[in-house]
């Protein structure tokens, strides 16, 4: 995930932390609720997450595994094995078609999973609404309930569509990512991670302030 949407992510949280009301596990049964009638659909785009992120590893290595073939031929004095940089250069572009029609599959796959839980949603709330006695129109604002028909149920969908598949994706790309790095060089790792707080803790520090 981009800097600039963990930025976005703190600076919601930071500003909703106050107004909200504590999670609880009867809203984790209700959220469940609602999923359940998509699971197969839920579990497929997360599966489709998951081949996403591994492709997205792959790539890197291929293209040093080519890198290395041109260095060894170098150093040997000839061109290198041409066979395997083709091969493992074709094998890159298939890759990329891959990762390209699986995002298409992937987007039509959110699109149709957004929009059911956008209907069952709204479907929910307006029959709950329209339950409710007269009184409860005295005294609640127009402006509230057409928000919870519109901009709450929207927010709902993308924690389902958008949230989920980007916490799974980058869970499995950074764990892939880090165990390639400690095959690599666990030396030059450790040293990575013992510089990421230098980052890290500036922007969180520069993201509070503003």
């Amino acid at each position: 995930m981009e800097v600039t949407a963990w930025h976005s992510l703190h600076s919601a949280i930071n500003a909703q932390q106050g107004d909200r009301p504590p999670f609880s596990p009867a809203s984790l049964r209700r959220i469940a609720a609602f999923a359940r009638p998509h699971r197969r659909g839920l579990t497929f785009f997360l599966l489709l997450s998951v081949v996403g992120a591994l492709l997205a590893v792959a790539t890197p290595l291929l293209a040093s595994r080519i890198v290395d073939a041109i260095v060894q031929g170098a150093k040997a004095g000839g061109d290198g094995d041409t066979g395997k940089v083709t091969r493992l250069a074709l094998l890159i572009a298939v890759i990329a078609v891959a990762e390209a029609g699986l995002g298409l599959l992937t987007r039509k796959l959110s699109a149709t999973l957004g929009e059911g839980l956008i209907l069952d949603l709204r479907r929910a709330v307006f029959d709950h609404v329209q339950r409710m006695p007269v009184a409860f129109f005295t005294r609640t604002r127009t402006g509230a309930l057409v928000s919870r028909l519109n901009n709450d149920v929207i927010g709902a969908q993308r924690a389902f569509s958008n949230t989920l598949s980007g916490v799974v994706s980058n869970t499995v790309t950074l764990l892939l990512t880090l165990g390639v790095m400690l095959s690599i060089s666990w030396q030059i790792t450790l040293l990575a991670l013992a510089l990421l707080p230098v980052f890290v803790l500036p922007a969180r520090r520069m993201c509070t302030r503003r």
